[in-house]
């Protein structure tokens, strides 16, 4: 359930990438990962997962960290397998959650009426910075990939970028989370969700843009069993996503007709 993809002794990632197959929730449910980065001894939540999850996610975090000591949890957008089990975070953590700007009137609705004012930070439209016992991440803008208001997250420790959807799969749930090794066989699980959910070319062009400023060793989706290691297998998937055609690219009048009776 629980797999250490980075430790250099003091900084930790884990990501949670089968907690709907433990038997709590239904196998139908749309797949999501979560992640925990410790740094020393405070803890930052990325992307928290449904309400479904929260009962077994909170005791593998136990695992690796006192709950109670994850100080930081950053929801990347609005839909409900993402961030809707930020109502028991904020019972059971000392944590301040940051939303992305658009959503920040959104989101809450996932909480208890007497929701503490101070419990959420805005992440302003152009991303930001947060810093965790001296280690520092990137709050970074990824608007209409796939939502209108998006983050992703990069660890400057780990140099792993938390990439969303962007880089989704769609595989069995029998398949290992492990690296991608052959890329072109792995398009096959990756195109018909990005042509779907990411909404134009030029997104992806401005979004690539953006990433090749950074020194990325991992690229690791919010959905599926593989993600993408190493300099040469992430300039892959970064190039594949500056040349994708999706979203509006692909729509025509037939999108938008009148069902018969």
């Amino acid at each position: 359930m629980s797999r250490v993809i980075f430790d250099n002794g003091t900084h930790r990632c884990i990501v949670f990438d089968d907690i709907l197959n433990e038997g709590e929730v239904e196998i139908e449910d749309v797949q999501s990962n979560q992640f925990l980065i410790v740094n020393k001894d405070h803890g930052l939540l990325f992307d928290p997962g449904g309400a479904k999850v929260f009962q077994p996610l909170h005791k593998e975090i136990s695992k690796f960290i006192y709950p109670r000591k994850v100080k930081k949890i950053v929801i990347s957008h609005q839909d409900p397998d993402t961030g809707a089990g930020i109502n028991y975070w904020m019972v059971f953590s000392n944590a301040t959650a940051y939303v992305p700007q658009l959503w920040a009137r959104f989101i809450p609705h996932f909480c208890r009426q007497s929701i503490e004012k101070n419990f959420f930070t805005s992440i302003p439209e152009e991303g930001m910075r947060l810093n965790l016992n001296d280690s520092e991440f990137i709050l970074l803008p990824a608007h209409f990939l796939h939502s209108v208001g998006n983050i992703h997250m990069y660890d400057a420790t780990s140099k792993i970028l938390f990439s969303g959807d962007m880089g989704t799969s769609l595989l069995p749930f029998t398949a290992d989370f492990e690296p991608v090794e052959d890329f072109e066989e792995h398009v096959k699980f990756m195109e018909g969700f990005h042509k779907r959910y990411i909404v134009s070319n030029k997104v992806c062009k401005l979004w690539v843009n953006m990433v090749r400023d950074l020194d990325i060793e991992m690229i690791i989706p919010q959905h599926g069993r593989k993600y993408f290691k190493g300099k040469e297998m992430v300039n892959r998937f970064i190039d594949w996503v500056y040349n994708l055609q999706c979203g509006i690219d692909l729509l025509n009048q037939n999108a938008y007709t009148i069902p018969p009776e």
